[in-house]
């Protein structure tokens, strides 16, 4: 804690979250979803009372500084609700500072001021943001358009002491002219994979494809600018020819619309960002939005455009703006320098040893071993990985963005492709071709991938050296890449240990990593969430320090 005012940051709308700073120290930032259990949960009036404020600490303290944003959506018309919904629940310090910032606005608060670079070019893309008529900055360019119209993309040049828009994409809201490359890959997923969240999906079903089969155009762009060209937009009209899944789909149209729309994707966002370097001059990218996701197309951007250094917060979607708004507020409210950098994930509240202990006493179905010290509990583990076995591992606080690092994990042997098959199948009950990633050590991820640097928040798909990827099957994908996670000798201590130890017994520094969670599930976040969904699932094992969980009838082994 430090004498800074508390400043709390609500994202209202898709993907809602909230953030809570003291200072440039942060609280605790976490989506609504890890505490209702709905996955991708929007905002919605009640969810300081009914959620927040029960479930999250300081919220009881006079809050110095609130700062909300909104989307697209038409959540924003129920503000007199929200309004006394705030009056109600919060304490409100004498003289709080208050506002509600544009969207886009918000994605930018949450990438460059906790990036560590001292200036950059910053490019957020997403499907769609704040009306113009609502923009809470100055753009140039928002006096020539209608009101009604939403950003899609903007792009920032921005330093510690200064911020300039140089521009903005806006769409008019008609469905026959898409515009951006937010909206486009959106459109791509809801061919094939209606609902929300299922970009990855389509990412991880495109190397199965072939791009060229339906010879398809490049999209169009002109500077920041990108269109979509009527033969994209009539193939993506054909939902019943790609609905992956349904009757008489073939597998293969599927694919090969993902390769080309992947293709498609990854070469606009290139043109853009070599046009925004131009345009800044600077060696720094920040990029935010949930394009930012896109790890495939973020390793393009590390290798094939001008900029030295590129940086992607853990959470660059719609979750993150909270942490934008909480920043925003502490820099141009409070007028306190930001000192908070991303240089973790684990960003949820910090559970109380009580609450394990108490959800470990309620499981008298379970077998429960109490380990003395970090060193007993990691050499169970490895036993059972070493044991083609199967652990779920919940330690501390949870991870804010959509991956799991090592706190919210589901961990596995990788040297097995059967392993990824087999988790796939009956562990995450979802489709066969979605990729299972590595965490590596950090001094040895170089041995084993084609990287530039560390990789701590799986924001890159870097290839697996052809040489060595035949001794980790499991998590390298059909073309030849892995979303990695690089542990390094500062970062958390568990898992440094599991894989120095794995290391030492099998010669390979890699351990097989995916979030833990279900089918249709968030990431669990609290004791209890992680030992109901222990026992739903076929692992083998829960690792909760300083507890070991077992079953009393083991599943079958992964084969």
């Amino acid at each position: 804690m430090n004498d800074g005012p508390v400043v709390l940051g609500l994202n209202r709308t898709q993907d809602a979250s909230a953030c809570l700073l003291h200072g440039s120290t942060l609280i605790w930032a976490i989506q609504k979803e890890r505490l209702t259990r709905r996955k991708h949960h929007w905002g919605r009036p009640g969810d300081l009372r009914n959620i927040y404020r029960e479930r999250l600490p300081g919220l009881d303290r006079p809050i110095d500084v609130l700062v909300e944003c909104f989307s697209s959506d038409e959540e924003v018309a129920r503000l007199p609700e929200y309004e006394a919904e705030l009056q109600q629940t919060l304490r409100l310090a004498p003289g709080c500072r208050r506002v509600r910032i544009s969207h886009h606005l918000a994605h930018l608060y949450s990438v460059f001021h906790p990036s560590p670079f001292h200036e950059a070019a910053v490019m957020v893309v997403d499907g769609q943001g704040s009306p113009v008529s609502e923009l809470t900055e100055h753009w140039s360019g928002a006096a020539a358009v209608p009101g009604d119209w939403r950003e899609v993309s903007s792009f920032y040049r921005a330093s510690r002491e200064r911020i300039d828009c140089i521009g903005k994409q806006v769409w008019d809201r008609d469905e026959h002219r898409l515009a951006g490359l937010g909206m486009f890959y959106f459109m791509l997923t809801q061919t094939m994979f209606p609902g929300e969240g299922n970009e990855g999906k389509v990412m991880g079903l495109a190397p199965h494809g072939n791009r060229a089969a339906f010879s398809l155009p490049p999209l169009d762009v002109d500077g920041g600018q990108v269109s979509v060209p009527a033969a994209w937009r009539a193939l993506l009209d054909e939902r019943k020819r790609f609905r992956y899944g349904s009757p008489g789909v073939r597998f293969s149209d599927c694919a090969n619309l993902a390769a080309a729309g992947q293709h498609a994707f990854e070469e606009a966002l290139l043109q853009v960002a070599r046009w925004l370097h131009a345009a800044t001059g600077s060696e720094h990218l920040c990029f935010a939005g949930g394009t930012g996701l896109n790890c495939s197309a973020n390793e393009r951007l590390l290798r094939e455009t001008p900029f030295r250094q590129v940086f992607i917060p853990p959470a660059p979607s719609d979750a993150g703006t909270a942490l934008g708004c909480a920043v925003y507020g502490l820099a141009e409210l409070a007028g306190a320098q930001c000192e908070f950098r991303w240089t973790s994930d684990y960003l949820g509240p910090e559970p109380a040893l009580s609450a394990i202990e108490a959800a470990v006493s309620d499981a008298p179905d379970l077998i429960v071993e109490r380990l003395r010290g970090r060193g007993a509990l990691c050499e169970r583990m490895l036993d059972l990985l070493c044991a083609n076995k199967v652990v779920g591992l919940f330690q501390g606080r949870s991870e804010f963005g959509p991956r799991a690092l090592g706190h919210r994990s589901i961990l596995g042997n990788p040297r097995h492709g059967y392993m990824r098959d087999w988790i796939n199948a009956r562990v995450k009950q979802r489709e066969w071709f979605r990729p299972l990633a590595p965490m590596v050590l950090e001094e040895h991820a170089a041995d084993f991938f084609e990287l530039a640097g560390p990789c701590r928040f799986m924001q890159f798909a870097a290839p697996v050296r052809p040489a060595l990827a035949s001794l980790v099957p499991a998590i390298t994908h059909v073309d030849g890449t892995a979303r990695l996670q690089t542990v390094g000798p500062q970062d958390d201590p568990l898992l440094r240990s599991l894989l120095a130890g794995f290391h030492a017994r099998t010669g390979i520094p890699v351990l097989l990593n995916t979030s833990f969670n279900g089918k249709d599930e968030p990431i669990v976040e609290t004791a209890l969430d992680a030992i109901t969904s222990f026992r739903r699932m076929p692992l083998h094992a829960l690792a909760m320090p300083p507890f070991l969980l077992r079953k009393r009838i083991e599943p079958e082994l992964p084969e």
